[in-house]
């Protein structure tokens, strides 16, 4: 049955209906009011986990707010970014995702969110790749691995899993020619672990994890995953350097909003990021490690990870990459 509504019910229909109309700007013009929390999908003491606290301290410092960690680890980083895909999208809660926020999608037959649940942000910091060996293989640089790969009729490189970023990296070397195979190892420390001590040829890790290894002269690198050389170690060429442009990934960190979240906010979020990764502090504290401070618009940022969705989920496909 339809309710006749008479002037002074419309008048008052119509008001309450612009109150909610303007509400998402309001709550723009508030935020933030109180503390924000960062979800790392890993757990703590990790590279993931180093950057998302010196990307909130750095967001904290310019709004004013407390910005948290909260550490919720489990299932290659899926457990943590489904929790903060269906948290409210009120521009408390945000996740410091990774590779695997756009890699799990592309190996996993099941997922409990949709890839566009998740809002790009922006980008915090880059930790590059490095390619090593252990220092009594015959290779100083990925061209020597390659051949060497041949020559021995297969090498074994170790990796974190399935999907993770050194198996990416073993992927695209062997779309270069090399003849590897996987050694799936539970963590990036075992595989490590396993070059030193002499149980695998090589692996991929980030360089924040195994800078301290080559300075040690523990580890052999090979070479640098990124588009440039990192300030920790300017003598270290990259993989486009050496002619293998396609051999790029990076263990990046960026921030994502649950689906829904203001635009203004995420707008207000991405340059208060961009604006305090580039402080004096930030710089000293992450360069050293091997840790590109990085920032960039929203746009960006949505663009690189619609780029690596692309470029990851062709090689995924290619190499039948599937979760464990």
């Amino acid at each position: 049955m339809r309710i006749p509504i008479h002037g002074g019910a419309m008048a008052i229909a119509l008001a309450t209906a612009a109150l909610c109309g303007a509400a998402p700007a309001h709550a723009a013009d508030a935020w933030p009011n109180h503390v924000i929390k960062f979800v790392v999908p890993f757990t703590a003491g990790g590279a993931n986990d180093l950057v998302a606290r010196a990307g909130a301290e750095a967001v904290s410092k310019r709004i004013g707010q407390p910005v948290v960690i909260e550490n919720r680890p489990g299932a290659g980083g899926v457990v943590g970014a489904d929790y903060v895909a269906k948290s409210k999208p009120d521009g408390y809660t945000f996740l410091v995702g990774a590779v695997g926020t756009v890699t799990n999608s592309l190996i996993r037959t099941k997922m409990p969110y949709a890839p566009d649940d998740l809002v790009p942000v922006g980008l915090i910091a880059v930790s590059p790749s490095v390619i090593v060996a252990s220092p009594s293989l015959p290779v100083n640089n990925l061209k020597d691995l390659i051949e060497y790969s041949k020559k021995q009729g297969g090498a074994p490189f170790a990796t974190a899993g399935s999907g993770s970023t050194p198996h990416f990296v073993e992927e695209m070397l062997k779309e270069k020619g090399a003849q590897l195979t996987v050694v799936p190892y539970k963590s990036g420390s075992e595989s490590i672990t396993a070059v030193i001590g002499g149980q695998v040829a090589a692996t991929s890790e980030a360089s924040v994890v195994v800078l301290p290894q080559i300075k040690a002269g523990k580890l052999k690198a090979l070479g640098a995953t990124w588009d440039k050389r990192m300030a920790a170690a300017p003598n270290l060429p990259t993989t486009a350097e050496q002619g293998l442009p396609e051999v790029r990934i990076g263990h990046w960190a960026g921030i994502f909003a649950p689906k829904g979240t203001d635009p203004a906010i995420i707008k207000r979020l991405n340059a208060e990021l961009t604006a305090g990764m580039q402080t004096q502090e930030i710089r000293e504290r992450l360069l050293p490690n091997g840790i590109e401070p990085a920032g960039g618009s929203v746009e960006s940022f949505v663009a690189f990870i619609q780029s690596e969705r692309d470029r990851l989920g062709l090689l995924a496909k290619n190499a039948h990459m599937t979760a464990e």
